[in-house]
């Protein structure tokens, strides 16, 4: 593990929490990070893909970041992602998060452009060499349509500030192809809710969650059953656990995500357009999913979580 860092464990990617009207509720969105931290997971992610990064305003992303370093103060760390257009903003939002002070930046490849490869690794280059704080990248192909492989990772092996890598492709082959060309040179985390166990066995130590917003527990103990080789007690839970988090691999995840944390009583359920709220069906589906989940929720073996 890279000394600069000591991210392992859950990093929730935190929902942002809206008004009635959709204007930013940063109190809820604060209570949301308290009861995440107070219920122990690993770090926070913000301003992600689940955290709505692209509907919000600059103004807003820094209103997240700053009161996401209050409410955590230093008791896990604290990243916020970076999804924008272009190099040139990615680096305003980077230079925003370092005068901010958290602990680090997710970056996304630039979008809506789908870039050939040596362009994703430019732009990366370029947000990483204009940061001091540590980055993880973050390659999402289904979502954001460039895909970061390991190829192109490699070539990033000599820009000092990147320091993590998180894969949501859904192949955990990648993990060891990295392995194979860098040894231990990035941190790995898993990006996709539904291959988690698969994803630490192949040498993953983090995990960026969707699900664990509504599950923070449940999610915290899978990831260190797994992580210890306790198959055996990770495996029924796992189990318990896959169909919310087949949720996460959904267009809609955002939405399915929010439903259930808002059935925890954890947040709403309201999403900034152009997220729409699911359509009767698929809410009534995922609320019968929730059903069946918390009649079964399971006891939780003993990792060493905090007292809820």
């Amino acid at each position: 593990m890279s000394p600069r860092i000591s991210w392992e464990g859950v990093f929730p990617a935190v929902t942002t929490q809206f008004n009635d009207d959709l204007s930013l509720n940063i109190d809820a969105t604060a209570k949301v990070m308290d009861g995440l931290i107070r219920d122990g997971v690993s770090g926070l992610i913000v301003c992600g893909s689940v955290g709505e990064n692209t509907s919000l305003e600059r103004k807003e992303k820094i209103a997240i970041m700053e009161t996401a370093k209050s409410v955590a103060a230093g008791r896990v760390p604290v990243l916020c992602g970076i999804a924008e257009f272009t190099t040139a903003f990615a680096v305003e939002t980077a230079k925003e998060a370092a005068r901010v002070g958290i602990d680090g930046v997710m970056v996304m490849p630039a979008l809506v452009y789908s870039s050939k490869p040596h362009e994703t690794a430019a732009h990366f280059r370029s947000v990483a060499s204009a940061t001091d704080l540590p980055v993880m990248l973050y390659n999402n192909p289904p979502i954001y349509k460039n895909d970061v492989t390991p190829d192109i990772l490699a070539t990033l092996a000599d820009v000092e500030t990147v320091v993590c890598f998180k894969d949501s492709s859904g192949d955990t082959r990648r993990f060891i192809d990295t392995r194979n060309m860098v040894g231990d040179r990035f941190v790995l985390f898993a990006g996709l809710d539904d291959v988690i166990v698969e994803s630490v066995a192949m040498g993953a130590v983090g995990w960026v969650s969707g699900m664990s917003n509504a599950f923070p527990r449940e999610g915290e103990t899978l990831f260190r059953l797994a992580k210890a080789g306790r198959y055996a007690e990770a495996m029924p839970l796992y189990e318990w656990f896959m169909p919310l988090l087949h949720l996460d691999a959904r267009p809609d995840l955002v939405q399915c995500i929010k439903l259930c944390e808002h059935i925890m009583g954890r947040g709403t359920a309201l999403t900034r357009p152009p997220r729409l709220a699911l359509l009767p069906h698929e809410k009534a589906e995922v609320e019968a999913m929730m059903a069946r989940a918390l009649k079964s929720r399971p006891m939780l073996p003993n990792v060493g979580l905090k007292a809820a």
